[in-house]
């Protein structure tokens, strides 16, 4: 087994690999008489097939397998061996290596395509600068806060006229387009949800109603989707296509959320009895809770903002026709060449800031220790835990869950992520010069919308 590796330019290169019979023979030979031992073929029996036979019908299969095999691990050992950081996978030249006969093998050569990663430098300093957009905690995001929370822990009530936030019951009739009952029709009992409807129109058509009335709807109106759809119907999503787009509607109930009131009762369900004693102290907690929760957003927008300055600071170059070529071989679904030529400059963008944010960490050794990542984790559930209004465990069980949590490898690597992601951020705010912002919620989620 021989590689070298030819440099094209500086993202592109290729290994040519030489593989002789000495390779792969023993292999082949090994499978081969497993075949044979196997082989079931009339008018030989099990185990007495002639080895010819088993070499002309299965013989260049195997050696096609075990050559590939080979390949394979070589140049996985090459590519870790000799340091090259690649992006994307080795592609084999197919117009190179289509010549090769399996049924008489002996040496061959192959070709495979690589991608190259550009080589650069992430110096951070004052000279770079960022604006951080903070959100200001006001009395109206408190407000809006506890009015949701008076929600969540209200009652539905009944009620005799509807209005804009209300829920409505009521029996769904098919229609056959002539305004009469549509024999064999679907006829269900499903709820209408006012408030959530995009809908002036039809938000307005629901409002003022009363138990008995009846209305014509457009089932599509009221629902969000074609599953939505089809529940609140009580038919399956493929029993859709041939229902009527007529429906009379017949209200027989009418549910208004109440909410409860602002008190101990429900400072003691949502922050465990005794923690918070007085409304001003529960306003003070959900200023608290809410900058948190406002800063992980700013966060993310000033990892945005970063990775664009960034980006167009260093003017990474990328092997582009390899990267194409690869995502179109290697993608689950057929893709075209034309929906892979819109999606890339996203890709290549991501790509970048992926390169962009290892490079800072291995060039600032920034690392993750087991202990932060278990801590991390107790976190997330702690969190869980108070947004079901349930008490969080003792240390030991929280412990415990966590460890269970990371033994999934997805989340695992999730939480990993999240960590790297964490110090990068910290990093770069103390690296470079950062501008301060402080926004409106309004005005905030228009900044972090902005492409």
């Amino acid at each position: 087994m021989d590689i070298k590796q030819e440099k094209i330019d500086k993202l592109n290169a290729l290994l040519h690999v030489k593989v002789s019979p000495l390779d792969y023979t023993e292999k082949v030979d090994e499978t081969l008489k497993t075949y044979r031992k196997q082989a079931n073929i009339p008018g030989f029996r099990t185990g007495k097939v002639p080895m010819g036979l088993i070499k002309k019908k299965y013989g260049p299969s195997v050696v096609a397998e075990e050559v590939n095999k080979i390949i394979n691990n070589a140049l996985y050992e090459h590519i870790t061996e000799n340091k090259v950081d690649i992006l994307g996978n080795p592609m084999p030249k197919e117009e190179e290596n289509s010549t090769i006969d399996w049924a008489n093998p002996s040496d061959m050569e192959f070709t495979y395509e690589i991608g190259l990663a550009p080589e650069f430098n992430v110096k951070l300093s004052k000279k770079d600068k960022v604006v951080y957009h903070r959100v200001k905690v006001d009395s109206e995001v408190i407000d809006k806060q506890v009015n949701d929370f008076a929600k969540r822990y209200g009652k539905l009530v009944p009620c005799d006229k509807s209005e804009s936030n209300d829920m409505l019951l009521g029996a769904f009739k098919e229609l056959d387009g002539a305004g009469n009952e549509k024999d064999g029709g679907i006829l269900h009992t499903s709820t209408i949800s006012i408030e959530f409807l995009d809908d002036a129109k039809v938000k307005e058509k629901l409002v003022g109603l009363k138990v008995g009335d009846k209305i014509i709807l457009n089932p599509e109106e009221v629902s969000k989707g074609e599953a939505d759809k089809a529940a609140m119907l009580g038919i399956t999503k493929e029993e859709l296509a041939g229902i009527s787009d007529e429906f009379e509607y017949t209200l027989t109930e009418i549910k208004r959320m109440e909410p409860c009131a602002i008190n101990s009762q429900l400072f003691d369900k949502i922050y465990g009895e005794g923690n918070v004693k007085t409304e001003a102290e529960f306003r003070d907690k959900i200023k608290e809770e809410m900058g948190k929760v406002f800063s992980k957003d700013s966060d993310m927008v000033f990892k945005r903002d970063l990775s664009n300055v960034l980006i167009g600071k260093l003017k990474l170059n990328l092997p582009d026709d390899f990267l194409k070529r690869w995502i179109k071989a290697t993608n689950e679904k057929e893709i075209s060449s034309e929906q892979i030529d819109e999606e890339y400059a996203q890709y290549s963008k991501s790509l970048k800031w992926q390169l962009i944010e290892n490079k800072i960490i291995s060039d600032n050794e920034l690392k993750v220790e087991q202990d932060e990542v278990v801590s991390y984790t107790k976190g997330l559930l702690s969190q869980q835990y108070a947004q079901y209004g349930m008490p969080t465990p003792d240390e030991e069980e929280l412990t415990d869950s966590a460890v269970n949590v990371l033994q999934n490898q997805d989340e695992a690597k999730k939480i990993y992520e999240a960590i790297y992601e964490t110090k990068i951020i910290n990093f770069a705010k103390e690296s470079i010069k950062i501008e301060e912002k402080e926004l409106s919620y309004e005005d905030f989620v228009k900044v972090a919308s902005a492409q």
